[in-house]
């Protein structure tokens, strides 16, 4: 019923929040960077594969990511001193830092946006949105699209 409304308002939210972070954290981090440096101060320390369960891509695209990452001075790598093979992935000083300008510059972007409504409906939205994130049914699909396919 509000289907394409909910999803031409959530696609434009999406795009100028994306583009806003892209901007604001340039020229030493991404926002998947930033999503990366959240995971590894949250379970710190990691293996690259420990990355795979949070992170919806490729093994060798972690790798890449990872590379660029250790360049920019925003993670090192380290051996296990039992087990050589096994690689532990850990935040450096400048990426705390970038994470936090990071987490912050985000966190006022969704407050200025918020800010739009009252405390009462910042709530109700938080709770409706948390609502359709965790749907545990399946979506089901319109005989449109399983013709067309």
């Amino acid at each position: 019923m509000h289907a394409a409304e909910f999803a031409r308002l959530w696609m434009k939210f999406s795009k100028e929040w994306k583009n806003y972070l892209e901007d604001a954290l340039a020229p030493h981090l991404t926002e998947g960077q930033l999503n990366v440096l959240e995971l590894l101060l949250e379970h710190e320390p990691m293996k690259p594969s420990d990355l795979l369960k949070y992170l919806e891509t490729t093994p060798a695209a972690i790798t890449t990511l990872l590379d660029r990452m250790e360049k920019g001075g925003l993670i090192a790598r380290s051996r296990d001193q039992s087990d050589r093979r096994i690689v532990w992935i850990s935040v450096t000083t400048k990426g705390l830092e970038e994470a936090k300008r990071g987490m912050e510059l985000r966190e006022t972007y969704i407050q200025n946006a918020l800010d739009r409504i009252s405390g009462h409906n910042q709530q109700l939205l938080v709770y409706l949105l948390g609502k359709v994130a965790n749907t545990s049914k399946p979506f089901p699909v319109s005989g449109k699209i399983d013709s067309a396919i």
